[in-house]
């Protein structure tokens, strides 16, 4: 799925912060905030939401060798 570095950056590279993360995945911040500490790993159901909120913000993921993320043209950077 996606790690939590790629969760980081993500958020990083679209300027968003983790309460906003949150409303657009429509899951809990802290949800979003023990994902990215390393506390816990969220359901399966609520990392998928996080990875669409990102990619429908523009975000793509690359996995692989090197997991990364990458922006695309689709950019939306809304979240302060």
């Amino acid at each position: 799925m996606i790690s939590r570095g790629q969760c980081r950056a993500a958020r990083a590279y679209l300027e968003w912060s983790q309460t906003y993360l949150a409303q657009a995945a429509h899951v809990s911040e802290s949800t979003v905030r023990d994902f990215e500490k390393g506390r816990r790993e969220p359901t399966r159901n609520n990392l998928l939401a996080i990875k669409i909120a990102f990619e429908e913000a523009g975000i793509a993921f690359t996995n692989g060798d090197e997991p990364g993320v990458k922006l695309t043209g689709n950019r939306s950077t809304s979240g302060g």
